[in-house]
């Protein structure tokens, strides 16, 4: 059965990218034409591209994203203003003006029901804490409040996650809501089925959401008709389509478990057997995650909620069904002040950039980032440098083996900067550092999803947990420091590098927006 899915899936992928590659082999067969008309064409498109280039300067975007994009119609210059039409107006601007007036019109009138736990801010500004900046900014700003009453856990593996998953899947009684980029058939995420099939059979509100891209290859085609036979409402986030399009970009890279508005997990685990080791996939795979358990899963609730919704006219006061403590309070002992926060990339406020360099720029001591990829921008790399120039003791931990190798060289050509600025780069020698984690002063910490890299800071939708003041930021510290033993720190002698390989990690740092 296993082996005839395989076909079907390889059969619909390969249409799929013959579909892709035709359209691109077309473009460069009429602009390569040797006729008169090519002649015309070529002029019109010199135009063309001219007017692109112009246009892109003042966009309000990202420089490096202006700076691809130019250097593309430089090399390029017939084909390369033609392309980026394609790639924006294939993506249906009005669909997408209309699908960013519905998430912000969804986030407005969500904010009142992100409160309903109640106001932990005042307690906060009294004590005029050095995190109130960052508090402030996710909460007024973001939309996504600060809260007490919650306990936390922090997972520093796969397997300690799926444990703890597994348990909290079992004790649920209204619902279960899960969203995942990526999932796999295999132990854990057959495990997991089977406890949704079952709490389904028992009447709960089972549904789970996935990322079309992310599991282009890892599930049959009519997955979600089998779901939902066995009773799971299934949701498959922005299908995969054979055009050149900008919003295939915009992939849905949360990782959310919400059971019944009191539990709630996030981090960077999938569901698929390499994240528990399993399968070697990388040599060893290091993750982590964290659970929340009080008044702070009711934020990721209706961040599940609006996700799931998305796109649909919906009436965010039905969310109030699925909160928890309607009727009585929630009697969680607070462990400190936790702060879920998602960002999404059809705004212009990226919340999981500023959560970041927020943490780098607020440290007096430390610093410590686990990070998959490390493919930065002016802004985080200016924040880190300074940092290390300011005294603080800034470390970050890649992979050594990696599963991309392009964004590998690109992260690498990074090292010698950081290197120089004071910063201590490590590489996990046991196999692929796949956490997603900052922690500093022991006072604050963040898990989740969104990796150092252009990807998860502007073209993702994304999540994580803030946490202050908590027993957790040292458990995540601890993780850290006892990963290092593991990893190779690397020095400039590391980094050296010939005329070629500089020139070739300059052009990767170029186009890594696009990567």
């Amino acid at each position: 059965m296993r082996k005839k899915w395989m076909r079907v899936v390889f059969r619909q992928r390969v249409f799929v990218i013959a579909i892709l590659l035709l359209q691109i082999f077309f473009l460069i067969f009429l602009i390569g034409s040797t006729s008169r008309v090519h002649q015309i064409l070529s002029w019109t498109l010199n135009v063309i591209s001219i007017v692109v280039a112009l246009y892109i300067v003042g966009k309000r975007e990202k420089s490096a994203y202006k700076l691809t994009w130019i250097f593309i119609i430089l090399m390029f210059p017939i084909f390369g203003g033609l392309l980026y039409i394609l790639f924006y107006t294939q993506s249906n601007p009005g669909k997408i003006r209309k699908l960013r007036n519905i998430i912000r019109e969804s986030e407005e009138a969500c904010r009142p029901l992100f409160l309903l736990p109640g106001d932990a801010l005042p307690h906060l500004e009294r004590s005029r804490d050095a995190c109130l900046p960052q508090v402030r900014y996710l909460q007024n700003t973001a939309g996504f409040p600060v809260y007490r009453h919650t306990a936390t856990e922090y997972y520093p593996s796969g397997e300690t996650y799926f444990a703890g998953l597994v348990e909290a899947l079992e004790k649920a009684e209204k619902f279960i809501f899960m969203e995942f980029f990526i999932m796999s058939q295999g132990q854990m995420m057959n495990a997991v089925i089977s406890i949704l099939e079952k709490k389904a059979r028992e009447g709960l509100d089972v549904r789970i959401m996935y990322d079309d891209l992310g599991c282009f290859l890892s599930l049959p085609p009519r997955y979600k008709q089998h779901l939902e036979h066995r009773g799971i409402q299934c949701h498959i986030f922005n299908p995969f389509r054979p055009i050149v399009s900008s919003l295939q970009n915009n992939r849905d890279h949360r990782k959310i478990v919400a059971i019944d508005g009191k539990t709630a997990f996030t981090g960077g685990i999938n569901l698929a057997d390499e994240y528990i080791n399993a399968v070697e996939k990388y040599g060893h795979w290091k993750d982590s995650g964290i659970k929340i358990e009080g008044e702070a899963a009711w934020s990721l609730t209706l961040i599940f909620l609006q996700m799931w919704n998305l796109g649909k006219v919906y009436d965010p006061s039905d969310y109030q069904a699925f909160y928890p403590w309607a009727e009585s309070a929630c009697t969680v002992v607070s462990d400190g002040y936790v702060q879920p926060y998602a960002d999404n990339p059809r705004d212009r406020e990226n919340v999981g950039e500023h959560v970041y360099i927020q943490i780098i720029n607020n440290a007096k001591e430390y610093v410590y980032i686990n990070t998959p990829y490390l493919v930065v921008d002016e802004n985080l790399l200016s924040a880190l440098t300074l940092s290390a120039k300011s005294g603080v003791d800034v470390r970050i931990i890649t992979p050594h083996r990696w599963d991309k190798w392009i964004v590998a060289v690109t992260s690498r050509s990074y090292y010698r900067q950081l290197i120089n600025a004071g910063i201590k780069v490590y590489e996990y020698s046991s196999g692929f550092n796949h956490s997603k984690t900052f922690v500093s002063d022991d006072q604050v910490a963040t898990v989740g999803t969104t990796n150092l890299d252009f990807r998860s800071l502007y073209l993702h939708f994304e999540c994580g947990v803030l946490i202050y003041k908590s027993r957790t930021v040292k458990k995540v510290k601890e993780d850290f420091l006892a990963t290092l033993p593991r990893c190779r720190q690397i020095t400039l002698a590391d980094c050296s590098r010939n005329a070629m390989q500089s020139l070739a990690q300059d052009v990767l740092r170029l186009v890594a927006p696009l990567m």
